[in-house]
């Protein structure tokens, strides 16, 4: 569930949404989903209340299922992700990388 995180540019590889791109909003590990920006919009209808002046049907984004995004690569597109770990002096750090050109991602 690291491979994706809050800030990263994803694209949608299945359902009505196929092929758009957005930035992840939120990430949802313990049922390994994420919510997109833009993506899998519903309406919901939402009753006026003293906190909420107006009433109405808003869109509201809902969540994907992790294994139907995919990290955007700056050269490739849509790629899977990989791991390497780099070390700096006695510092050891792990970094995803696209398995498609080693790029830092």
């Amino acid at each position: 569930m690291a491979k994706l995180r809050k800030g990263d540019e994803v694209e949608v590889l299945s359902g009505k949404d196929r092929t758009k791109r957005g930035t992840i909003m939120k990430v949802l590990p313990k049922e390994n989903k994420v919510i997109v920006e833009g993506v899998n919009v519903a309406k919901k209808h939402q009753r006026q209340t003293q906190a909420r002046v107006r009433g109405g049907i808003i869109d509201k984004d809902m969540p994907l299922p992790v294994a139907s995004v995919a990290l955007v690569c700056p050269k490739d597109g849509a790629v899977r992700v990989g791991y390497e770990y780099r070390t700096e002096g006695d510092r050891r750090s792990k970094v995803r990388i696209c398995r498609t050109c080693g790029r830092e991602l």
